[in-house]
């Protein structure tokens, strides 16, 4: 029972780690630092793919869809993180425009 525990406890550290470490990277001021932990996720969902079409020696259709619907929920995360994070950048890019139109 506590191995279960500390697995949990473990895993919920590591998901809450991963959408801090998103928030920070993605509150940057450029905006590439925050693409790459959804794009780690998305090859690592591609990998899956292969590693389902490695498995069975044939072409799979259900487990290459499931491993890539079920694989790219931590990307669809993780970006709709990311787009809400650099919703403040797009503000202020529309603040300054009309700032500048009102001179």
């Amino acid at each position: 029972m506590e191995m279960v525990v500390r697995t949990v406890i473990v895993l919920l550290v590591l998901v809450v780690g991963g959408i801090l470490l998103q928030i920070f990277l993605s509150r940057r001021q450029s905006r590439w630092p925050g693409l790459v932990l959804p794009g780690l996720t998305f090859l690592y969902s591609l990998l899956m793919v292969l590693g389902a079409v490695a498995f069975n020696g044939e072409f799979p259709w259900g487990p290459i869809l499931a491993c890539l619907l079920l694989g790219n929920i931590p990307t669809i995360v993780l970006l709709a993180i990311y787009w809400a994070a650099r919703e403040k950048f797009r503000v202020k890019s529309q603040m300054d425009k009309m700032k500048i139109n009102d001179l």
